[in-house]
């Protein structure tokens, strides 16, 4: 019993240590994301990168470590309905042993829409959590990707702290106020570098709206945000929230109001007009990682750094 009691305490006495990213990191698709891309992310200056996606294997996650000396990476998430929380846990024991303080776990619930299986996901959390105690993964080492309430108040008791995902400034400053100063808030952004705006938001409509905003998890929490059903039809009001729209001077702004709203650390996802689609949901649109998106990252280096 004292034991037990020993393990809980400094459990949860290193829930309270901030993990150590800060500044800007990038976000990908997991399974489109090779080493050489991770390396350059690296040399741009990014301090993260954050991929999308990812089974409770970690699958090639020790690859784009070994690639990069510095860079962080994270999982953006794992799905709790994707497989089971003890591998995953065994997983992340691999990853962190060969590359101690370079790997922080996320994990999320997913959609209602999209997962199999999906109930109560509170108590699915809850339960994937108590798995990744029992083998050892820190609560310094994960985040949630939290965006209501109660999962926000869940993540500043057993993370380390939250990746809010399709959120605005507004959020990211709700997101501190609940996880206190020694949370770690590192919010998603989305952004397309277009001198157009019009042009720009209107290619922006399309990626928000099909398949975000057919998702209940992410219309609730616009809604607790203030945005009017006018809004979650698409407005230009709401796209141009969720996508920094613009030159890089006015990207760049956009990201400098989530660390202002209280984030540690921001995650730029980059789109452009090229997706494909998701092999196995039809409704979802995968960015295409091309010389395009490089030379963004490269613009947006040279704003950020």
């Amino acid at each position: 019993m004292l034991l037990d009691l020993l393990v809980h305490f400094l459990v949860g006495t290193v829930g309270f240590m901030k993990i150590g990213l800060r500044g800007y990191g990038v976000w990908q698709v997991g399974a489109l994301t090779t080493p050489a891309m991770a390396a350059e992310i690296e040399q741009l200056g990014y301090s993260g990168l954050w991929l999308g996606g990812p089974g409770v294997d970690l699958a090639g996650i020790d690859e784009l470590l070994a690639a990069t000396e510095s860079l962080v990476v994270g999982s953006s998430i794992v799905n709790v309905w994707s497989g089971d929380p003890a591998v995953l846990a065994r997983s992340y024991q691999r990853v962190a042993s060969r590359f101690p303080g370079r790997f922080v776990l996320g994990i999320g619930v997913g959609h209602r829409e999209q997962s199999a299986g999906y109930e109560r996901p509170m108590d699915a959390v809850r339960r994937f959590l108590d798995v990744l105690d029992a083998g050892g993964v820190p609560v310094s080492g994960r985040v949630l990707a939290a965006l209501g309430p109660r999962m926000l108040r869940l993540a500043a008791e057993r993370a380390g702290g939250v990746v809010p995902y399709l959120v605005p400034p507004s959020h990211t400053r709700v997101a501190r106020e609940t996880v206190g100063s020694a949370g770690f808030v590192a919010p998603e952004q989305k952004v397309m570098v277009d001198s157009d705006v019009v042009r720009g938001l209107e290619a922006a409509r399309g990626r928000v709206r099909n398949p975000y905003l057919g998702l209940v998890n992410y219309v609730s929490n616009l809604r607790r945000l203030g945005y009017s059903e006018e809004d979650l039809a698409g407005s230009d009001r709401l796209i141009g929230d969720l996508v920094a729209v613009g030159d890089v001077s006015a990207v760049a702004a956009r990201l400098g109001e989530h660390r202002a709203a209280g984030a540690d650390h921001v995650v730029v996802q980059v789109i452009t007009e090229k997706y494909q689609t998701h092999p196995g949901l039809p409704g979802v649109r995968l960015q295409v990682y091309d010389d395009e998106v490089m030379g963004v990252y490269r613009e947006l280096a040279e704003g950020l750094f």
